[in-house]
């Protein structure tokens, strides 16, 4: 080949993948201020790094640009009380319109589907904090009346409406954007300074269902790997509460758990409700579990069609491993869930797991009925259970 052309076509190529990460974000501010600085931040775990600023022109338009590899998380701001935070992928191409003092309300956001749906569940978010303030405003004209008892008990039940109905929207728009980096942001939402939308502690089933499907998405992302951390401490803390004592005996209800399947769709323990539930915890490196799956392939073809459901969680290190060993030992009848975290699992503090193959026999209602139950033990508590 002609070297003129080759490096022409080389030249081609690599112009052709730069343009394909640069994230282009431009927009105009209403009524700016002459003279105003816009700053491009780089989200960090636990820091903020200015990345790109310009000067406003004085018809408020402004414009960065920026390569990227993977989807992350950037703020434009004009200072640390207004600014607009952005989910930016490779390729897009952001178009903002938004009034100079009210980054985080705009007026249009386009280009960013990421971005998008931010601003959209900002406007739900900014309605339930304008109707708490408006209580407030209430509150202050009653504060020397007589009847400010029995007007602060119908603000607080009022008060208490609002911060349920945010709760669910917010549970709703996890659920419906499990698989992006939006549903990290969800968890750490506001109205008021301190007081969360969701509480860690009231809450913790939605930390773990975003830690564990952005945890196997976005391994390496700093802001995914300090949730992961987050997670942990928070099951830790309950440790010795009942949750983490599905054991504790016959009849307690197990613990629930969301996490993700091979192909990335997560899947509840509780979705299992109406089956006698082998509930399993394994992983393709432990030896005892391989040989105790051919038990459970018997098991299952014996009695799935009565009813039987076994849901299994892997606690491997790789994806990889994890599909393999379920290809290799022909487990792909039943439901499979794993956040691939090995012994930082989040199970391992919920179920106190200390060593695998590890289960527990669920009934219909999700209650637990025996554990370890192995080989002909299993085979002989399920044909009690379906003898009928």
């Amino acid at each position: 080949m002609n070297t003129k052309i080759f490096l022409i076509l080389f030249a081609i190529i690599v112009f052709t993948g730069c343009k394909k990460n640069m994230v282009q974000i431009s927009g105009t501010l209403v009524n700016p201020v002459i003279g105003e600085y816009i700053f491009l931040d780089e989200l960090k775990s636990n820091e903020l790094v200015t990345v790109d600023s310009m000067k406003v022109s004085d018809k408020g338009t402004f414009s960065f640009r920026k390569e990227l590899k993977l989807p992350a998380f950037y703020l434009l701001k004009i200072n640390n009380n207004n600014f607009l935070t952005m989910l930016l992928a490779p390729g897009e191409k952001l178009n903002l319109n938004a009034y100079h003092d009210s980054l985080n309300y705009p007026v249009s956001v386009t280009g960013s589907e990421g971005t998008e749906s931010m601003a959209e569940y900002n406007k739900t978010l900014r309605k339930t904090i304008t109707e708490l303030s408006g209580l407030n405003k209430i509150y202050t004209q009653y504060i020397d009346s007589a009847n400010l008892p029995a007007v602060m008990e119908s603000l607080d039940s009022t008060a208490q409406k609002y911060l349920t109905e945010i709760n669910t929207y917010t549970k709703k728009y996890i659920d419906k954007n499990i698989k992006s980096l939006v549903s990290l942001v969800a968890l750490y939402q506001q109205v008021a300074p301190s007081v969360y939308v969701l509480n860690p502690a009231k809450d913790l089933n939605y930390f773990v269902k975003v830690d564990s499907s952005l945890s196997i998405l976005y391994p390496g992302y700093e802001p995914v790997t300090s949730l992961h951390s987050q997670v942990m401490e928070l099951s830790d803390s309950k440790k010795g509460q009942p949750i983490a004592e599905p054991a504790a005996g016959k009849g307690a209800v197990a613990p629930e758990i969301a996490l993700p399947t091979p192909e990335g769709d997560t899947v509840k323990l509780s979705s299992t409700r109406g089956s006698v539930v082998l509930l399993d915890f394994w992983a393709s490196w432990c030896g005892p579990c391989r040989r105790e799956n051919p038990n459970l392939v018997k098991a299952y073809n014996l009695y799935h069609s009565k009813g039987f459901q076994i849901y299994q969680v892997s606690l491997d290190k790789t994806k990889d491993d994890w599909v393999k060993g379920i290809q290799d030992d022909q487990l792909g009848k039943w439901l499979h869930v794993s956040d691939i975290q090995y012994w930082n699992s989040i199970v391992i503090p919920i179920y106190k797991i200390e060593s695998i193959p590890m289960n527990f026999l669920l009934d219909r209602e999700g209650r637990i009925i025996a554990s370890n139950l192995r080989g002909e033990k299993l085979l002989t508590k399920l044909a009690e259970l379906f003898k009928n």
